[in-house]
């Protein structure tokens, strides 16, 4: 087995790389971005690799990668799945892995306390691999923060020459980050690029879509030729800010990034169905009833009385960030919006309803991924031209 130096150049879909004490670890957000924010809610989210991966091209029929992954264990809750990796051939899905071990991050969700403890590197292997030249594609877990520790294969690996597809940007919530898709390449971001043919960086971070000036910049000077903003849940559940500062704070956030991308396509999506916050206002709050059943719900807790006095529901963002599209794209031709109801709403919640009451199952991430490729990369969508 050869043994393959893990630098940056085999790794799509970071913004930046730390180096450990054990290998390369990938994160969504640059240091600079990190160091404004000391939220460790957005210090976990953005060290999961959703979109990450290694690729490269070799004739190699066995693989084998180290990595040492965090897990997370919830307190009272049954042990949640090891992260997948998913491997794909020339762009075809070939095989999904699990790696053992690694640390633990216990948190107890009804104090907000959380507990590091270290374990051991685990291996990830791929054998009787087809022996011909290939483009490999590892994705690393989406929902797992993974430590890159040493690449083996049994031939040599050189990068994979650019395909001449175009860099799609997207940020968004967790629905976005992946939040119950069944694996790295069934997010519906991940879905939706590869039906776009096009190369994808998430920027969705579970619980911190929050219109942060850092992201605004982070998304500012990432290399894209398209970008996607999808906006609203986490500003409702959290019950971060009013109207008043609602309107102001978007059109900040897209200034900051018209400053590094003047005239790339951008959309603007809205938040799809979510019945519990159509028009009650947040926070959210978790239900633990049935935690030690595995079963997380949440409610909204706000008062829909309280929309009078400006603060958010879904229905108030979705109708802000239509005015605000359609009064700054009379300026700006490379502006879209897309209602997120278009990709997942009420016919759909019907037959696929919310398991947890905010976030959609694997079956809907597929929907949501199919649905924003056919509306958005299709003839006559606004990232039509980008498609490859």
């Amino acid at each position: 087995m050869h043994t393959i130096p893990l630098t940056p150049e085999l790794l799509r879909g970071a913004l930046d790389f730390e180096h450990t004490q054990h290998g390369l670890l990938p994160h969504r957000l640059p240091a600079h971005a990190r160091a404004q924010c000391a939220d460790p809610q957005l210090a976990m989210v953005e060290s999961q690799p959703s979109g990450v991966r290694l690729v490269f091209r070799t004739r190699a029929t066995s693989i084998e990668l180290d990595a040492l992954p965090t897990k997370r264990v919830y307190v009272g809750a049954p042990p949640r799945p090891d992260g997948v990796y998913d491997l794909l051939l020339d762009g075809r899905l070939a095989g999904s892995g699990r790696v053992d071990g690694g640390n633990t991050l216990t948190i107890d969700m009804t104090t907000g306390s959380a507990e590091h403890r270290h374990g051991q590197v685990g291996t990830l292997r791929f054998t009787g691999l087809p022996d011909t030249a290939k483009d490999v594609e590892i994705w690393l877990p989406h929902n797992e923060t993974t430590e890159l520790v040493a690449l083996r294969t049994d031939a040599p690996v050189e990068p994979v020459a650019d395909r001449g597809r175009k860099v799609w940007l997207h940020h968004g919530s967790s629905i976005s980050h992946g939040s119950d898709a069944a694996s790295p390449t069934t997010t519906w971001p991940a879905l939706a690029a590869a039906l776009g043919r096009v190369e994808l960086i998430n920027l969705g971070l579970g619980g911190s879509a929050l219109l942060d000036p850092f992201t605004a910049r982070t998304l500012r000077d990432a290399p894209a030729d398209l970008i996607s903003v999808k906006l609203g849940i986490n500003l409702v559940n959290a019950d971060l800010m009013r109207l008043r500062a609602f309107g102001p704070a978007v059109h900040g956030f897209l200034d900051t990034i018209r400053d590094g991308h003047p005239d790339t396509p951008l959309l603007v999506v809205s938040p799809i169905l979510c019945p519990i916050h159509e028009d009650t206002p947040g926070p959210s709050a978790p239900d633990f009833s049935a935690v030690s059943e595995g079963r997380l719900r949440f409610r909204a807790a706000g008062d829909p009385a309280e929309t009078a006095s400006g603060k958010l529901t879904l229905n108030v963002i979705r109708k802000e960030l239509a005015r605000i599209v359609r009064e700054r794209a009379a300026g700006d031709r490379n502006l879209h919006h897309l209602d997120g109801r278009d990709l997942y709403g009420e016919a759909d919640f019907g037959e696929l309803p919310l398991p947890d009451d905010i976030h959609p199952d694997a079956a809907a991430h597929r929907r949501i991924g199919e649905r924003f490729a056919a509306r958005v990369f299709a003839p006559g969508g606004p990232f039509a031209d980008g498609a490859a």
